[in-house]
């Protein structure tokens, strides 16, 4: 099978970082990497000078991508395939169409451009992105971290909606890939168990899961975000993994506000699973 993925860049050392993270990921397997660069032009210019500004975008980007390409097949595995995309236009919505043009896989990207700021974990681009493009799962990958074999990918749940297998595949592939461990992580406030409906859901990630190194766990906390900051520093985590379904877990957890506040989010590279093609 070959996997396609799509990085999207702005030429940030934080987007080439994410595509340094793509192919050491997938190095052993069949892949098709497409590297988009999307510009915009202000509109509101005379028409000479937009002409211009237009040309002068376009030709960035196309002279970005090709240091991008000269810099990835410079010594690239023979399985290993790179498209370049220059595209005006909207940087979500450009990613959405090429993920159901190219029938992409998984989008891996950075979590902050070149407007970098250190007050900030993660962009508005990224967050729009785990949220908009839901096609396909969305790796993000935080500045300053080099790809390192994953040992452990934690993954927390509240077992309140029903799994359909399909929504775990990229999680099982990159867990197979790396032979790495899965914890399931439940954050439950004192006294409370869990219900018949949240037990079933629990079997069908046993059943998902099965041929996997995967384990349940159960912590007693009122605050969410604290205790998974604490499980994952304290088992040495070095993925998570969120099932994002619309105004639900995720979009709590990668709040605006709150994220500026989660230090594990800075450390370890974020898979955003969705429900989609349901």
């Amino acid at each position: 099978m070959t996997r396609r993925i799509l990085c999207p860049t702005d030429f940030s050392r934080n987007a080439q970082n994410a595509i340094d993270y793509a192919i050491a990921l997938f190095k052993k397997e069949k892949c098709v990497f497409y590297i988009l660069n999307t510009y915009q032009v202000d509109a509101y210019t005379l028409e000479l000078t937009f002409t211009n500004t237009l040309e002068e975008s376009k030709k960035k980007s196309t002279d970005g991508l090709q240091i991008v390409s000269e810099w990835v097949t410079a010594d690239k595995a023979v399985h290993h395939e790179f498209h370049t995309v220059s595209e005006r236009g909207n940087l979500i919505d450009t990613m959405k169409n090429m993920v159901d043009k190219h029938d992409i896989d998984m989008v891996i990207m950075g979590t902050k451009g070149a407007a970098d700021s250190r007050m900030e974990i993660y962009g508005s681009q990224t967050v729009l992105a785990m949220e908009e493009v839901r096609s396909c799962p969305v790796l993000a990958i935080p500045a300053n971290t080099t790809y390192t074999k994953i040992k452990e990918i934690a993954f927390p749940t509240d077992y309140r909606t029903t799994f359909k297998r399909h929504e775990f595949q990229s999680l099982v592939d990159i867990a197979k890939i790396s032979k790495s461990s899965i914890k399931v992580l439940i954050v439950l406030p004192k006294d409370e168990m869990l219900d018949a409906d949240q037990i079933n859901n629990q079997n069908l990630l046993k059943d998902y899961f099965e041929g996997l190194d995967y384990s349940f766990h159960t912590i007693i906390n009122k605050d969410v975000q604290s205790a998974i900051n604490v499980f994952i520093q304290s088992s040495g985590s070095n993925m998570i993994a969120f099932m994002n379904r619309r105004h639900h877990f995720f979009k709590m957890i990668l709040s605006r506000p709150m994220v500026k506040n989660l230090g594990y989010y800075s450390a370890i590279p974020v898979l955003a699973l969705h429900d989609f093609r349901r």
